[in-house]
């Protein structure tokens, strides 16, 4: 079918080309249909008007106000020597605040003549401070006329859209621009199923387009917003539904353990029970495993909730059913540290043909790009032969060179580190697509689950195993409070003394070659205090040694490492040869020693909420509890500050990635599966609009049902084209 006409036009043609070259560089807006789905975002009221006190800075702002006095003033200037340099200050109020407006030279002569105190305006300009005071410098405005017929009732009380803008296009040239295609919303094809629609109480398109760029009431804004919302959830739940029906019809070779093989050899060795929530994980694995097409399952677990022990198991079951099974981790210290922990769990039923190895055993061999050629050699060689039951590696493993003699299973840790690509070409290796189970441990929550990995089915593990000890954290304000920085450096050697361990976390690295180009740059003194550069392991560890924590062994940990050094230091630390692990992010996923209990997290406002989550998740690993203390010199009132509270409140994973979510933009959260999509989210909220989403996936997955070509519904295939442009189309391929 045909996409509409008139809202498929260039806007060059209907607005000339300077508009639409704007338009299309600054707001990527291109067609009538981008422009009538550009929605404001937000409404003013001539009779309510903005807050002049809340007015951000540094922000493209339009505001509605009154002027109060207008001066003319002459200074001399380099420009105008004899005192005739011209300066119009115009104070504007709205009742809540008082804001200055500045004109220059020649552009003093029209807003002298215009701006008389009473004129009611709406002015549109960058905020700075000129002696400390908030100012607009040359603001564009508009003049606020009521006409004679229009009464003075409706017009103070007419709802003026504001749409975001740029300091290229005021809020309300957009405004006319979309008045002048406004009439062309007539002809927009409705994506929702009318059965849908009607059954839902929701306005049309057309309709809903007209209400929210010509709302005569908030109901008139209401409507057609809760409709709109409605189209996008409902439009991405349908690709993805489409995508997993497709799954769906792949041919994959089911996989069931037999009944006293490897994975029941493995269970009758376990010294603990699993927990409830590891019982009923792995039934869902299981039974996704026995089915013929390739399983797609999401484990959503808390940091140190088991989620290795379930991938493990269901990895034994791929074995035991003639398979063999791939875990790909984003690092080098991670793949051998699972590595490490599986061939330990795993003990002599890891020793497949070699002497004192159990009868079910098989091999399971390390895959990484550091390797020495004959280990490498050898380790292809077992995979090739099928000899090797598991593997664990880094992208390594989806070398070309790297044949599988029968893949089945492939587990992927830590999602959001791996790219779609790499998931895809380890797929590949199988004779049939592999089943496939992805493992995070920053708990997403269950609408951005859906929304961002709508095709794969999710499981949550959200009980911590026995034994598991809980970990108090505190904020530690270096800045407000030295001693408390001082007390922590004590509790670390107090930890130390009852013969634990401790690791200290920071930012950076510390050897990076200073750019002359960037250090060149002058600063302002408050960008200086704000902004020193974020504190570095090798300094860090240097001072430490030498003062609060002299005496005992500290040893560094970061990326630029070789990887044999690495590895020798993960493995002094966790054989309890070092006291203090001084290191940046790399050890935030998977390390495991339950020895240490103590961390202190450096800067930690420089960190985000879940990445903070992961790192605290580090400690309280065994018997002892934890003690995690994040030190910051951000101020008690700043965002950063709050932030850190809401870290030291809970322990609860799904809380903080909602307070995380609330904090940043969706767009950052949805990240890549948003990538080149040309209709993002632009009036959903992930989370707010949690019933709409859980709602239009259930919707979304009986239409796909029951007509997965969309032949009865032209106009939502018309919706998916304009969302599933070429990018985001692979991109779903891919998931």
């Amino acid at each position: 079918m045909d996409l509409v006409p008139a809202l498929e036009e260039p806007l060059k043609k209907v607005l000339g080309p300077a508009t639409a070259k704007v338009m299309a560089e600054h707001l990527g807006l291109h067609t009538v249909g981008d422009l009538l789905h550009h929605y404001p975002r937000r409404y003013e009221e001539r009779g309510q008007l903005t807050h002049l006190a809340d007015l951000p800075m540094d922000e493209h702002v339009t505001v509605v106000a009154m002027v109060a006095d207008a001066r003319l003033h002459t200074f001399a200037s380099a420009k105008a020597p004899r005192g005739k340099g011209q300066r119009l200050e115009v104070t504007i109020t709205d009742g809540s605040g008082r804001l200055q407006l500045v004109f220059f030279g020649n552009g003093v002569h029209k807003p002298h003549k215009e701006l008389l105190p009473g004129t009611r305006a709406m002015f549109s300009g960058k905020v700075s401070v000129f002696n400390r005071r908030l100012q607009l410098a040359h603001p564009a405005y508009e003049l606020l006329r009521g006409d004679s017929e229009e009464t003075v009732e409706s017009w103070a009380g007419a709802l003026i859209p504001i749409y975001p803008a740029t300091a290229k296009l005021e809020s309300w040239k957009i405004g006319k621009a979309i008045q002048t295609v406004l009439p062309g919303a007539q002809e927009a094809v409705d994506p929702l199923p009318p059965a849908l629609r009607e059954g839902r109480g929701l306005v049309t398109l057309p309709e809903a387009l007209l209400k929210i760029h010509r709302p005569h009431t908030k109901a008139d804004i209401e409507d057609a917003r809760s409709r709109l919302k409605w189209d996008e959830a409902f439009v991405l739940q349908v690709a993805l539904a489409r995508r997993r029906h497709a799954d769906a019809q792949l041919p994959a070779v089911a996989r069931r353990p037999s009944p006293d093989g490897l994975l029941t050899a493995f269970d009758d060795r376990l010294p603990f029970t699993l927990t409830e929530g590891q019982q009923k994980v792995s039934k869902e694995i299981f039974d996704d495993l026995a089915t013929e097409h390739p399983m797609h399952r999401l484990l959503q677990g808390e940091v140190g909730s088991g989620k290795t022990m379930v991938a493990l198991r269901a990895m034994l079951a791929t074995v035991d059913a003639g398979g063999q099974a791939a875990m790909l981790a984003p690092t080098e210290v991670l793949a051998q540290q699972h590595h490490r922990s599986v061939v330990e769990m795993m003990g002599e039923l890891a020793e497949g043909g070699m002497l004192g190895g159990a009868e079910h055993a098989t091999k399971v061999v390390l895959l990484t790009g550091s390797m020495g050629t004959a280990a490498r050699r050898q380790a292809m060689l077992d995979l090739a032969t099928g000899e090797a039951g598991i593997v664990i590696g880094t992208h390594a493993l989806i070398e070309d060179k790297v044949q599988f003699h029968d893949l089945g299973l492939v587990v992927v840790d830590e999602q959001h580190r791996f790219g779609v690509e790499q998931r895809d070409a380890l797929r590949g290796k199988g004779k049939q697509p592999p089943h496939l189970l992805v493992m995070t441990a920053t708990p997403i929550p269950r609408t951005v689950a859906m929304t961002v990995f709508g095709d794969l089915e999710t499981s949550v593990l959200d009980q911590l195993p026995a034994g598991r000890s809980p970990i108090a954290s505190h904020v530690v304000p270096a800045a407000d409070k030295p001693h408390f920085l001082a007390r922590a450096w004590e509790r670390v050697r107090e930890e130390v003394e009852k013969g634990h361990q401790a690791y200290v976390v920071c930012p950076r690295i510390g050897d990076e070659e200073d750019d002359p180009k960037k250090s060149g740059k002058k600063k302002s003194p408050e960008d200086e205090a704000e902004k020193r550069p974020p504190l570095a392991v090798l300094d860090v560890a240097a001072q430490l040694a030498k003062g609060p924590l002299q005496g005992l062994r500290v040893e560094v940990l970061h990326g630029r490492m070789h990887p044999d050094d690495k590895d020798a230091v993960m493995r002094r630390f966790a054989a309890g040869d070092t006291d203090v692990l001084v290191a940046t992010t790399v050890i935030e996923v998977g390390v495991n020693v339950p020895n240490a209990t103590a961390m202190v997290i450096m800067d930690a406002d420089r960190f985000g909420v879940s990445q903070l989550h992961q790192l605290r998740g580090r400690v309280g690993r065994g018997s002892a509890p934890g003690l995690c203390l994040l030190v910051t010199e951000m101020p008690e009132a700043s965002a950063a500050r709050q932030r850190l509270n809401a870290v030291a409140s809970t322990l609860d994973g799904f809380e903080l990635s909602r307070i995380d979510l609330e904090q940043r933009r969706e767009g950052d959260v949805l990240g890549q599966a948003q990538s080149g999509a040309r209709t993002s989210l632009r009036v959903l909220a992930v989370i707010e609009d949690e019933e709409v989403i859980a709602e239009a996936r259930d919707e979304a997955a009986q239409v796909v049902a029951a007509d997965p070509e969309l032949t009865a519904f032209p106009g939502l295939r018309v919706a998916l084209d304009a969302l599933l442009d070429e990018e985001r189309e692979q991109y779903l391929e891919k998931g």
